[in-house]
């Protein structure tokens, strides 16, 4: 008889050979993935997260989303010192599109663009930089008094070649000023 017609008639075989190494298989396959499954499961929820989100909860990122949104500032507009000059409101607003040209604005310093709006006169430059003009929002898209628009004409206009006198204060400022 070959080898191969006895291994086919003769009895099976397997790694199990008794009813005890059967019963202890039969509990490692439960344990073993269970055990594989708990210690997964540490290892993924315990421990520092560095992901996003990860420190949603820490003390700066609460702060951070708790901050305030604005802020309310009171202003004496009769306080002279308290007034910002032509260039610190050309500097805060006016350049973002005076100092490149942007959207049609005559560009700081050229006398051949602002020569035109010049004529036209101080009342009229300050009536369309408080209203505004075109693309150019009320303001500038700033928050300033008229006194420091006027400024800021008064800015714009001189350092292009304007001879332009800078607004005066109203009465009561000047009174307050004075004392």
């Amino acid at each position: 008889m070959s080898d191969a017609q006895q291994h086919d008639d003769g009895p099976h075989e397997g790694p199990i050979k008794t009813p005890k190494q059967l019963i202890w298989a039969v509990v490692a396959s439960f344990v073993v993935p269970i055990i594989a499954i708990i210690l997964l499961v540490n290892y993924v929820a315990v421990g520092s997260k560095t992901g996003a989100g990860a420190d949603g909860f820490s003390e700066e990122a609460v702060a951070k989303r708790l901050q305030r949104v604005g802020s309310v500032e009171i202003r004496d507009p009769g306080d002279v010192a308290a007034l910002r000059s032509g260039e610190q409101v050309y500097k805060a607003v006016c350049t973002a599109c005076h100092a490149v040209g942007a959207a049609g604005a005559p560009k700081s310093g050229d006398e051949a663009a602002w020569a035109p709006r010049i004529k036209t006169g101080y009342e009229v430059l300050l009536t369309s930089a408080i209203k505004g003009k075109g693309a150019m929002g009320a303001q500038g898209g700033g928050d300033f008094s008229d006194l420091e628009i006027g400024r800021a004409v008064v800015y714009m206009v001189n350092s292009a070649g304007g001879k332009m006198a800078e607004p005066a204060l109203p009465a009561s400022a000047a009174a307050s000023a004075a004392k």
